[in-house]
């Protein structure tokens, strides 16, 4: 009896890596992402500046914070390369604050132990460590006790202790989800300060996730804006507003304009 061999054709190789234009600092090339057999994203390209903030906004289950999270590796992609100024994440300082700062501070250590545990992490000192946590301390005006447990602390308060603790090895990418989510408007208007003044003196790169456009658009130098699933770019809008942005920057007319542009091109994917 003759066997017949199935002939099985071969896999298309993989697209060579196309590096982004001068000034990238994040490259993602053929990111693949599906749930349930349903692709959120699939061959996602994507090239983020370097020295600026990006926030990240679109339609509710776009994968927002998905896409954040496969960038700074607390998610797996299915397919993809993501770089970092041509590295790997591996060899790539990130920090990271998450929107339920309840769950990210460690409950069993000091608020002021846990900004400083990622410096301990690094192999730094114990006069490091404290050198820079007092630079954070300086820089957010803090005058909390540190000394105190976060549970012991105001939600406020224990976001400026994640966010100073993101910021205390210096990262080259800090990422924020949804940071001021949970926080009433006084402490969300403090917050956006602080961290406009971090970005000022370092130009550290930020990718914010926001479901607020008035936030996202008020603190970023680009705003990306995102279609329904599968995911794709719908637009990368440019805000070029001077900085430090104040209450005033609320009624420039470039910041109404390009609320409003954002706002048209959200509406118009929500109807797709």
């Amino acid at each position: 009896m003759r066997v017949v061999t199935p002939v099985v054709a071969p896999e298309a190789p993989p697209e060579p890596f196309v590096p982004g234009p001068l000034g990238t600092h994040i490259t993602i090339r053929g990111l693949t992402k599906y749930f349930a057999g349903t692709p959120l994203y699939d061959r996602f390209n994507l090239d983020l500046p370097k020295g600026e903030i990006v926030s990240v906004f679109g339609p509710n289950g776009c994968g927002k914070s998905t896409l954040i999270n496969m960038i700074a590796g607390l998610l797996p992609p299915d397919a993809g390369e993501i770089l970092f100024d041509g590295k790997s994440l591996r060899d790539t300082k990130i920090g990271y604050v998450f929107q339920n700062y309840r769950d990210a501070m460690f409950p069993w250590l000091r608020t002021i132990d846990n900004i400083g545990y990622p410096l301990k992490l690094a192999g730094k000192s114990a006069h490091q460590a404290r050198r820079r946590v007092d630079e954070l301390i300086a820089s957010f005006e803090v005058t909390f006790d540190l000394n105190r447990y976060p549970y012991e602390l105001s939600g406020g308060q224990q976001q400026t202790a994640s966010i100073m603790r993101a910021l205390a090895p210096q990262p080259e990418v800090l990422f924020l989800d949804e940071p001021f989510s949970a926080l009433d408007y006084e402490m969300t208007l403090f917050i956006r300060d602080k961290l406009q003044d971090v970005f000022m003196r370092t130009r550290t790169t930020m990718v914010l996730v926001s479901h607020d456009l008035e936030e996202a658009v008020y603190l970023a130098d680009r705003i990306l804006l995102l279609t329904k699933r599968p995911t794709r770019v719908a637009e990368f809008a440019s805000f070029s507003s001077v900085r430090p942005r104040t209450v005033d920057t609320l009624s420039d007319p470039d910041f109404i304009r390009t609320k409003a542009h954002c706002l048209e091109v959200f509406q118009r994917e929500v109807r797709r």
